[in-house]
C-alpha cells in the first residue's frame, strides 16, 4: 500500500472516528434532555398530586366536619323530640288528672247534696218529733209531775217532781234527743240511774214513750225510797 492509500486511509479513520464523536456527543445531549425533561415532568406531577392529595384532605376534613355538625344537630333533634314527648305526656297526664278531679269534685258534690238532704230530711222528721213531744208536756205535766224543756243540742230535758213525799219540789231530771237514725238517744240523768241504758233499749224497740217515761219515774221513785 502506497503512502498516498495510507493516508487517505486515515483521513477516512479519522473522519468516521469523527462522525461517530460528534453522533455520541448528540446523542448524550439527547439523553441529557430527556433526563432534564424527565426530572421536570415528574417534579410538576408531584406538585400536581401534592396539590390533589391536599385538596382531598381537605375534602375529607370538611366531609368529616360536616358529618359531625350532623350528628350533633341530629342529637339536639333527638333531645328535643324526647323533650317534647315528655311534654304531651305531662299535658295528658295533667288532663287526666283534671278529669279525674273534676269527676271526684263532681262525685263529691253529689254526696254532700245527697247527706245534706238526708240531714235535712232527718232533722225535719227530728223537729217534728220534738213538736209533738212538746205538745205532750202539759199532760205529762198534769199526771206525772213532768216539765219538758228545750236545751241546747237540740235536747228536751224532763223534769219530774213530785217524787220525794219529803220534798215533792225537788226535780229529778234526765235529758235526751233524736239522733241521726231517727232513734231515741238518752243522756245520764240526776241523780244517776243505772237502768238508763235498758230503758232506751227497750224504747227503740217498743216505741212505747208512755211507758218508758213511767219506768223512769219509778226507777226515780225506786231511787228515793232505797
Amino acid at each position: 500500500m502506497g503512502e498516498d492509500e495510507l493516508a487517505l486511509l486515515n483521513q477516512s479513520i479519522n473522519e468516521f472516528g469523527d462522525k461517530f464523536r460528534n453522533r455520541l456527543d448528540d446523542n448524550h445531549s439527547q439523553v441529557l434532555g430527556l433526563r432534564d425533561a424527565f426530572k421536570d415532568s415528574m417534579k410538576a406531577f408531584s406538585e400536581k398530586m401534592s396539590l390533589k392529595l391536599k385538596e382531598e384532605e381537605r375534602m375529607t376534613e370538611m366531609i368529616l366536619e360536616y358529618k359531625n355538625q350532623l350528628c350533633k344537630q341530629n342529637k339536639l333533634i333527638q333531645e328535643k323530640k324526647e323533650n317534647v314527648l315528655k311534654m304531651i305526656a305531662e299535658v295528658k297526664g295533667k288532663e287526666q288528672e283534671s278529669e279525674e278531679l273534676t269527676a271526684k269534685i263532681q262525685e263529691l258534690k253529689e254526696e254532700y247534696a245527697r247527706k245534706r238532704e238526708t240531714i235535712s230530711t232527718a232533722n225535719k222528721a227530728n223537729e217534728e218529733r220534738l213538736k209533738g213531744l212538746q205538745k205532750s208536756a202539759d199532760l205529762y205535766r198534769d199526771y206525772l209531775g213532768l216539765e219538758i224543756r228545750k236545751i241546747h243540742g237540740n235536747k228536751l230535758q224532763f223534769i219530774f217532781t213530785s217524787i220525794d213525799p219529803k220534798n215533792p219540789e225537788s226535780p229529778y231530771m234526765f235529758s235526751m234527743s233524736i239522733n241521726e237514725a231517727k232513734e231515741y238517744e238518752v243522756y245520764d240523768s240526776s241523780p244517776h240511774l243505772e237502768c238508763l241504758a235498758e230503758f232506751q233499749e227497750k224504747v227503740r224497740k217498743t216505741n212505747n214513750f208512755s211507758a218508758f217515761l213511767a219506768n223512769i219515774r219509778k226507777a226515780f221513785i225506786a231511787k228515793v225510797h232505797n
